[in-house]
């Protein structure tokens, strides 16, 4: 019986280059698996959503297009998605954008045979925190499958003990 992967709400590593962006106010959370992909593969594998996540993207974006939120990201010459990469190193890849009511970036780190997808957000006012409250079970969600998807393509990984 194949077992499925073991995703689990951790801390983002002290190394992570996130951790510069915190303030008062933010939100940060993390998970992880095992996984000995790299941080631009972990990525893209996240940023390949599955067809029940497009459909709450889509939707995403028709509820919040009267508000002028940015629905594809700014241009940028490397994008994950929608998302810009910010920086990259061997163990971390930071992609995101600031929009008009909120900052929100993600990291995904590989280290040790494992990674982790950590989400930085910072509300710029109301309407970002409602914005926040309002998707944060669905962002779980995908957070969580994203990291199990990962997880299933890498066929080296071996699953967490239960």
């Amino acid at each position: 019986m194949i077992r499925a992967p073991r995703v689990t709400a951790t801390r983002l590593a002290t190394a992570s280059a996130l951790h510069a962006r915190m303030g008062r106010g933010d939100f940060l959370d993390c998970y992880s698996v095992a996984s000995t992909a790299t941080p631009r593969a972990a990525a893209e594998i996240i940023t390949t959503f599955p067809a029940w996540a497009q459909a709450l993207v889509a939707l995403r974006s028709v509820i919040t297009a009267p508000f002028g939120l940015s629905q594809d990201g700014p241009q940028a010459q490397d994008k994950l998605g929608p998302f810009p990469v910010e920086t990259e190193t061997a163990q971390e890849l930071i992609a995101g954008f600031d929009d008009k009511h909120l900052d929100f970036r993600v990291a995904v780190r590989s280290e040790d045979g494992v990674v982790s997808l950590a989400t930085w957000v910072h509300p710029h006012n109301v309407g970002g925190r409602i914005y926040l409250a309002a998707i944060m079970p669905f962002h779980i969600l995908i957070a969580r499958d994203a990291l199990a998807r990962v997880a299933r393509q890498d066929t080296t990984a071996t699953p967490r003990p239960a």
